[in-house]
C-alpha cells in the first residue's frame, strides 16, 4: 500500500472556483518585491535596535537605531487625523435637483450620525496607517446586521444596526495593476474563517441554496475527517493548493481555519468562452464555490475603493511617503554606530606593540615595562568621525520635508525674522505637500466609501431612529427615518481637509487685506457690505449652527442694553434715597420719651440732619 496519497484523488474541484484561485496567484506574483519591501519598513518602523533591520550587516559594535521613520510615521499619522475630524459637522450632501437637495437635512443627519459610531473612527485611523505603512489603503461598505442580546432582566439590547466601513488589508487583496483604473480591475480579497462561521455564512447567504449549502457544508467536514484519518503523507500536484501561512495543503485542512476567496468584477473563461459580468463569486478551499451572485449595488462596480499616497503612471501599486527614506534610514544608524564606535576607540584604544612589553592595563598611572628595542604606541583613531551630529541632523530634517511633514507641524518654527503674516504664509506654502495628499484621501477613498454607505443604507435600512444633537439648544433629539427620506440623485461629500484648508487660506487673506493700507481707506471701505462680510465670516468659521450672525443685532442689543442700564440706576438712585431702618426716632425729629434730653442739644452737636428748626423735646 503507497504511502502518499494525492489529495486531487477525492477533491471535485469546480472549474471557475479554479480559474479565480489560478488568476489569484497571478496577481499575488506580480507585488512580491512590494511585499518584500513593505516588510524592510516594517522592521525599520518597529525596530529597537539595528539587529532586526537590514542595518545587521554592518560590522559595528554599536547597534542603536535612531527611529526617525517611526518618528515620521507618528507625525504623519496624528496630522492626517487631526485634519480629517476637525470638527463634528463635516458632511455635506449636494443633490443633483431641488427636489434631492430638499433631503439634504435628512440625508447629512443619518451620515452623521453613521461617521459618530466609534467603529468608524478606529477603522479609519487602520487605513490612514495603511496609506502611510504602504502607501495604499483599501476600504468596503459592509451592513451590520441586527446583533441582539438578552440581558438578566429579559430585556433585548438591540445593537448598531446601518451600515459600517471595513478595512481591507493591502496584504490580502490583488487585482490587475496594469489596469487603466482600480474601480475597472477585478479584484480577489482573501480573508481567513473559522468553519463555524462558513456555517452560518451558508445559512444567512441569500445567495446560495439551501440544499447545495448543506451539502457544500458536509462535503467540507469530509474532507477535513479524511485529511486527519489518513496516516500516509498526502501531496498535491497542482499550484492552487498551495496556500500561504500553512505548509502544506493538508496541514491546511488539519486547522479549523479556512480560507475564502471573493471575486469581484467580470469574469471570463477562456476555456468555455463563456463572460459573466458584475460578479460576486466565492470560492472556498480554493476549488469550490460558495456562493455566486450578482453585484447588487446600484454604482455598477465592486463597491471597494483604493487610494494611493504616490501615484505610479502604469501601476496601481502606489508608493509610500517612507519608501524613499528608508535608505536615508539606513545612513542615520550607520552614522551614528559610526560615531559611537569612534568614542569607544577613543576610550579603548588600539595599540601598536613592538618588541618585548609586558601585560598592561590600560588606565591613569599604569608603568609599562619594556624591554630592549621595545615600544608601545597608542593607534588614536579620527575624531573627525565625532562631527557626524551635524550631517544626522540635515538628514532628519531632509527626511521630514520629503515625507511632506515640515518642521512647523511639529510646532517647531524655521529660523529667521519673520513679518506679522509671514508666519501663516510660509506655513502654508510648507505644507503643501501635506494638504494634497490629505485632501487626496478624503477625495478617492472617505468620499467614495461614504457614497457607498449611503446607498448600501438605501437597499437595506429599515425605518431607523437616529440621534440628532442641536448645539444652540445643548438638547438632543430623536428622528425617525425611512429609506425613501435618505433616497435622492447627488453626492455626499466629507469637506474636513478640503475646507478647512481653504477657510485658513481665505480667513489669512482677508486678514491681511483688511489690515493693508488700502484695506484700511475709507473710500475702498464704503464699498464694502459689512453685512455681507460677517455673513462670510460666519460660513468661514463654520458657526451657523449657533445663529451668531443676525442683520443689525448690535443695535437691538445696544438699545436693550441701555434700557437695562438705565432701570438698575434708577433702581439704585432709589435704594439710596430709602430710609435703612437702622437708628433712633430723634434722628428723624421724634420725640423719644426715653430721652434724657442731652442729645440733639450739644451733646451731638447739633440737630439732625432734616430737623433743622424743631424746639428741642421736653426734659423729664
Amino acid at each position: 500500500m503507497s504511502t502518499v496519497l494525492n489529495l486531487e484523488e477525492y477533491l471535485t474541484p469546480d472549474d471557475i472556483a479554479c480559474h479565480i484561485s489560478r488568476q489569484y496567484l497571478e496577481w499575488n506574483s506580480f507585488r512580491q518585491q512590494w511585499i518584500t519591501d513593505r516588510e524592510e519598513i516594517q522592521r525599520y518602523v518597529f525596530a529597537t535596535d539595528t539587529t532586526k533591520t537590514s542595518n545587521a550587516m554592518l560590522p559595528w559594535s554599536n547597534k542603536t537605531t535612531i527611529p526617525k521613520l517611526c518618528q515620521i510615521r507618528d507625525n504623519l499619522f496624528a496630522n492626517y487625523m487631526a485634519t480629517m475630524f476637525p470638527r463634528r459637522k463635516n458632511i455635506v450632501w449636494q443633490g443633483n435637483a431641488q427636489e434631492d437637495q430638499d433631503k439634504s437635512k435628512a440625508i447629512e443627519a443619518y451620515m452623521s450620525w453613521v461617521v459618530e459610531h466609534p467603529e468608524f473612527y478606529f477603522e479609519v485611523a487602520k487605513l490612514v496607517l495603511d496609506y502611510i505603512d504602504y502607501g495604499n489603503c483599501f476600504a468596503m461598505p459592509e451592513w451590520n446586521d441586527k446583533r441582539t442580546s438578552v440581558d438578566t432582566d429579559g430585556r433585548v439590547q438591540v445593537g448598531y444596526v446601518g451600515p459600517r466601513l471595513r478595512r481591507i488589508s493591502p496584504l490580502d487583496i490583488v487585482f490587475d495593476p496594469t489596469a487603466p483604473a482600480f474601480i475597472e480591475s477585478p479584484k480577489i480579497v482573501r480573508s481567513i474563517i473559522s468553519i463555524g462561521e462558513v456555517k452560518d455564512l451558508l445559512e444567512r447567504d441569500t445567495g446560495v441554496n439551501k440544499a447545495e449549502a448543506k451539502k457544500l457544508y458536509a462535503y467540507l467536514v469530509e474532507t477535513r475527517r479524511h485529511a486527519q484519518e489518513y496516516p500516509g503523507e498526502m501531496t498535491t500536484k497542482d499550484a492552487i493548493y498551495d496556500i500561504s501561512g500553512f505548509n502544506s495543503y493538508r496541514n491546511y485542512l488539519l486547522t479549523n481555519n479556512i480560507e475564502i476567496l471573493t471575486f469581484y468584477g467580470d469574469l471570463y473563461i477562456q476555456a468555455t468562452g463563456e463572460l459573466k459580468r458584475n460578479q460576486i463569486i466565492k470560492v472556498i478551499d480554493r476549488h469550490k464555490i460558495l456562493s455566486q451572485v450578482d453585484n447588487p449595488s446600484f454604482f455598477g462596480h465592486a463597491p471597494i475603493y483604493h487610494v494611493g499616497w504616490r501615484m505610479r503612471p502604469d501601476n496601481l501599486w502606489a508608493m509610500g511617503p517612507l519608501d524613499n527614506l528608508v535608505g536615508l534610514q539606513y545612513r542615520i544608524d550607520h552614522l551614528e554606530n559610526m560615531k559611537a564606535d569612534t568614542w569607544d576607540l577613543t576610550r579603548f584604544p588600539v595599540f601598536k606593540v613592538k618588541g618585548y612589553v609586558e601585560d598592561f592595563d590600560w588606565s591613569p598611572g599604569e608603568k609599562i615595562f619594556i624591554g630592549d628595542d621595545g615600544d608601545v604606541e597608542l593607534l588614536a583613531p579620527d575624531v573627525g568621525a565625532l562631527q557626524a551630529n551635524t550631517e544626522i541632523a540635515v538628514l532628519e530634517q531632509k527626511m521630514e520635508e520629503m515625507a511632506g511633514s515640515p518642521k512647523e507641524a511639529m510646532g517647531f518654527r524655521t529660523p529667521g525674522e519673520k513679518t506679522k503674516y509671514e508666519v501663516q504664509r510660509l506655513e502654508n506654502a510648507a505644507s503643501r505637500i501635506f494638504q494634497n495628499k490629505i485632501a487626496q484621501f478624503e477625495m478617492n477613498l472617505l468620499e467614495q466609501v461614504l457614497n457607498g454607505m449611503l446607498e448600501l443604507s438605501r437597499r437595506n435600512m429599515d425605518d431607523t431612529v437616529i440621534r440628532i444633537f442641536d448645539s444652540e439648544f445643548k438638547v438632543a433629539t430623536f428622528k425617525t427615518l425611512t429609506p425613501e427620506d435618505i433616497t435622492g440623485n447627488g453626492r455626499i461629500r466629507p469637506m474636513a481637509a478640503r475646507h478647512f484648508a481653504e477657510q485658513a487660506q481665505l480667513t489669512q487673506d482677508l486678514n491681511s487685506f483688511f489690515s493693508s493700507a488700502v484695506g484700511q481707506d475709507v473710500m475702498v471701505l464704503t464699498h464694502f457690505s459689512g453685512k455681507k462680510i460677517a455673513e462670510m465670516f460666519e460660513a468661514l468659521l463654520d458657526i451657523s449652527d449657533y445663529n451668531l450672525v443676525s442683520p443689525y443685532i448690535r443695535i437691538a442689543e445696544t438699545s436693550e442694553m441701555q434700557a437695562l442700564t438705565q432701570v438698575a440706576n434708577e433702581q439704585a438712585q432709589m435704594q439710596a434715597t430709602t430710609p435703612s431702618g437702622i437708628g433712633t426716632d430723634s434722628d428723624y425729629g421724634i420725640e423719644d420719651p426715653m430721652d434724657t434730653g442731652l442729645q440733639g442739644s450739644g451733646a451731638q452737636g447739633g440737630p439732625p440732619e432734616g430737623g433743622a428748626g424743631m424746639a428741642p423735646g421736653p426734659t423729664y
